[in-house]
């Protein structure tokens, strides 16, 4: 029975948490900054429930969304019907991704390396379907810059696993970059306006695939 209610929760009820929390307070400014430079054909994983919608560019063509929640992509649907930007939801799981090698022009993530399992595997899958030379756009939230901020991050990580099913706080976002093969080309390192410092670590920037 406890499997089970954790299984409700972690299908019905976060995805909905994360839907109200991830669309307040500095998040949309930040979408609006990780989104600019995006063309062509994009892949964005961890989709959730669209929050960057609005904020493709025109130049954007089309966007593959990879998530693994029905209930995010059923919440995505007003968003989805207000842009003339195609969305189509292609696969469920960033760490094997079903697409062709040097498949986009450019790759999404937004707040969604804390909580892929593997995210090394999932970076070195989105390097994979990059063709060479083309950027990831980020933000996400992980290890803070300064060390006391780290010491609460550690304290209150398993907490924040339980709640926001297995989203970690402690995560090196730069190092995980490099150590997939990604080259970092640009890169703000700041606390989120209204967030907790040891919730709200945020790494925005760019990485280009080799």
């Amino acid at each position: 029975m406890v499997v089970a209610a954790m299984g409700f929760y972690a299908d019905q009820i976060v995805p909905r948490i994360v839907n109200v929390a991830c669309g307040m307070g500095e998040a949309k400014e930040l979408r609006r900054r990780v989104c600019e430079g995006l063309e062509g054909e994009v892949l964005e994983i961890g989709f959730g429930s669209g929050h960057n919608v609005p904020f493709y560019p025109p130049a954007v063509t089309r966007v593959a969304a990879v998530d693994p929640s029905d209930v995010g992509w059923k919440l995505a649907g007003k968003r989805l019907g207000a842009t003339a930007t195609p969305v189509e939801r292609c696969g469920v799981d960033g760490q094997s991704l079903p697409f062709a090698d040097d498949s986009f022009d450019a790759a999404l993530s937004t707040w969604t390396l804390c909580t892929i399992p593997d995210a090394d595997a999932a970076l070195r899958e989105v390097r994979r379907v990059l063709k060479p030379g083309k950027t990831l756009h980020f933000v996400e939230h992980g290890l803070a810059p300064d060390e006391q901020v780290r010491r609460w991050q550690h304290r209150l990580d398993p907490m924040e696993q339980l709640i926001f099913d297995g989203c970690h706080l402690t995560r090196p976002i730069v190092d995980l970059l490099t150590s997939a093969g990604f080259t970092i080309a640009e890169l703000d390192v700041f606390y989120e306006k209204g967030a907790p410092k040891a919730m709200g670590a945020d790494s925005l920037g760019i990485a280009v695939s080799p």
